[in-house]
């Protein structure tokens, strides 16, 4: 039962314009791909300022992991929607993507205008194994929230297996967990309980706004009309522009073929970024031609040295695409390629927006019933597994450039091992372990 020193415990109620200053800080600091961006969330706004319970916010995030696009994104449009109705959800998913959108159009004109220099190499050089430290850092710590019992590592471990030996797809492994998970909640619900049944975990739980037991909004709820509106809403927010570049360009346009491709990709993206850039690979530069392999690597580096999603790496392909082409002339080549970025930023995160406001209702009728929260939660368990993939993924590229049949590359190497130190041990933020180790790389690219 509650006290009510624990009522007077529970945090201040939150304005949308404080929410917007939040948001807008951290489409800033959201660096180190979505494991370090969910995990940057949750010390935020679970552990630090309490606007959700660790419940409310893993129940969220099952949500997310399952649908096609940035999870981290629309995790963070959820909880802006569940806190401030429609125009919260659009605030928060728009301000975690709009930084990382302004500097990767900086950066991607710095990149075709003055190519590789030494600075530029440098910089990026340390960053990247920072990188690999801050996903194994997340994995640690997401991995220890959510693998409470030997069923849940053993999902973790298999999902895995699948994916770095026997390189199964994404969405089989969600599905097959999800099976797992609604198999087990009917067999030995016991496992897949997460937060319902410690009396420990309830007596140092703090209140936050929206807490275990907190009554779902009136916006959250469901209702037909709402769902009617958002239906329309969205498709004239994708078919307006599709129709308006068709009619300027024509269907083989170059801006109208970035957003139909891109709004196909952003369907394929179960997985994270790195899960539909084969796709974006193949689509951008064998097919098109808007940029060449070279080229796409390096993106893919800029991406994960700049906060945001690891998708909007799709910002650097339709710069350096539209710059290419040179859609507005040989005269306005910045104009054309910043143009091009927002469109493709614009299609792929559209249908994010659009998940999160139509499935959320459902999602909110669901808390507390374990025949829909079983299989999210093995799903959870899965996704870990998926991260620590990513992590190997990250130091095999990084720390072997040339692949095991080369060198071990001895500078990433001690750049990565600093970075660990700084984050498991000395407990500093991300910003300082990136910037840290970028002077690092830094001073190794100059001597």
């Amino acid at each position: 039962m509650t006290t009510p020193t624990t009522e007077l415990d529970k945090p201040e109620p939150v304005s949308l314009k404080q929410a917007f200053w939040f948001w807008l800080k951290l489409g800033f600091i959201s660096f180190g791909g979505p494991a370090g961006q969910i995990a940057l969330m949750h010390e935020e706004l679970v552990e630090r300022r309490r606007w959700l319970s660790e419940r409310r916010f893993l129940h969220a995030l099952n949500f997310c992991m399952v649908l096609p696009g940035p999870e981290a994104q629309q995790l963070a449009t959820y909880i802006g929607w569940l806190m401030h109705r429609t125009w919260g959800g659009v605030i928060a998913g728009g301000l975690f993507v709009l930084p990382s959108l302004l500097m990767l159009i900086g950066l991607s004109w710095l990149y075709v205008s003055l190519g590789e220099t030494p600075v530029v190499a440098g910089l990026l050089y340390g960053i990247k194994p920072a990188v690999t430290a801050i996903v194994v850092h997340a994995a640690h710590r997401i991995g220890s929230r959510t693998l409470k019992n030997p069923w849940l590592l053993a999902i973790a471990a298999t999902a895995f297996v699948a994916i770095f030996a026997l390189h199964l797809p994404f969405p089989l492994i969600v599905l097959g967990a999800g099976i797992v998970g609604w198999l087990g909640g009917r067999w030995r619900p016991q496992f897949f309980n997460l937060g319902g049944h410690s009396s420990a975990n309830n007596e140092s739980h703090r209140p936050a706004l929206i807490d275990d037991h907190t009554p779902t909004p009136a916006h959250a709820r469901f209702s037909r009309s709402r769902l009617i509106i958002l239906m329309l809403a969205g498709a004239a927010l994708w078919c307006l522009p599709m129709a308006a570049l068709t009619t300027l360009y024509g269907w083989h346009g170059t801006f109208t073929q970035m957003g139909w491709f891109f709004t196909k990709a952003a369907l394929l993206t179960f997985g994270g970024a790195y899960a539909v850039l084969p796709y974006i690979y193949q689509g951008a530069v064998s097919h098109y031609g808007w940029l060449t392999p070279g080229q796409m690597i390096d993106g893919l580096a800029l991406g994960e040295s700049t906060p945001g999603p690891l998708i909007m790496v799709v910002a650097f392909v339709g710069f350096v695409g539209g710059f290419a082409k040179q859609v507005f002339g040989p005269e306005q080549l910045f104009l054309a390629g910043a143009m091009a970025a927002c469109l493709v930023t614009w299609f792929t995160f559209l249908p994010s927006f659009l998940f999160i406001l139509l499935g959320g209702p459902l999602v909110e009728s669901t808390h507390g019933q374990l025949r829909f929260t079983a299989p999210l939660t093995a799903i959870s368990a899965a996704v870990v597994g998926v991260i620590v993939n990513l992590a190997l993924f990250f130091a095999y590229h990084v720390f072997w450039p040339q692949g095991f049949a080369g060198p071990l590359d001895w500078p990433a190497a001690l750049i990565a091992l600093w970075a660990f130190f700084a984050l498991f041990r000395l407990k500093r933020g991300v910003i300082e372990v990136l910037l840290s180790c970028a002077l690092l790389g830094l001073a190794l690219a100059l001597w």
